[in-house]
């Protein structure tokens, strides 16, 4: 295949399965709200939990990391990832990066989604399960003791990416570790509220039991 169609064809697959705003959809189609316009706004997991319960919220969830895992897990193995530009190494990793910016960066909602740690978490799923299980005890670990949703995703990022660059082969030379580098700023990026909120004292802490944000 050529290799600018393969380019073309698995950034835009991966992008548009990233930008499917399930929060959006979902707060529509069970509560008739637009959950944009609770809470912080925002159509990440943790708003939707917190606005619209942890049925939606948990849902909302689990549909955003199987948009970041299932690009990265299915398409480099496809026909269309053929001919693909780099190879091997680098078709996953493109297909995750653009998952993430699509999430982000929806088309469905005015190019105003979430901040990308769920999609974020589906993508090192299926690109490298050490480095989620590194994501993930460092996120469930902060957010038990200090129940700030925004440091546990922060510090988890910066776990991933260490982990992504200490098992890369070239190390830092490795695109799997620029990958890290480059999704870990772009997620502590979307948190510079939050860090401004946290440096006041003023983050709000997530509640178990959810309910309105």
């Amino acid at each position: 295949m050529n290799p600018a169609l393969s380019l073309t064809g698995c950034v835009l697959l991966s992008y548009l399965c990233g930008a499917l705003p399930w929060g959006l959809w979902l707060g529509r189609l069970f509560r008739g709200v637009d959950v944009r316009s609770m809470g912080s706004g925002n159509l990440g997991a943790t708003n939707v939990y917190r606005s619209l319960g942890p049925g939606i919220g948990l849902a909302t969830l689990a549909l955003d990391i199987a948009k970041g895992a299932l690009p990265v897990a299915l398409l480099p193995g496809s026909a269309l990832a053929v001919g693909f530009p780099g190879g091997a190494a680098w078709c996953p990793l493109v297909c995750g990066l653009a998952a993430v910016l699509g999430h982000v960066f929806t088309v469905f909602a005015g190019f105003q989604g979430g901040k990308g740690v769920a999609t974020t978490a589906g993508v090192l799923l299926a690109l490298s399960p050490v480095a989620f299980a590194v994501f993930a005890v460092l996120f469930v670990g902060t957010v038990a003791l200090t129940r700030w949703i925004s440091l546990g995703s922060m510090l988890g990022s910066v776990g991933f990416a260490v982990t992504l660059a200490l098992r890369a082969p070239a190390g830092l030379r490795s695109p799997a570790a620029w990958f890290g580098i480059a999704i870990a700023l772009l997620v502590i990026l979307r948190h510079r509220d939050n860090v401004g909120r946290l440096v006041r004292g003023e983050e709000r802490r997530f509640e178990w039991r959810g309910g309105r944000a």
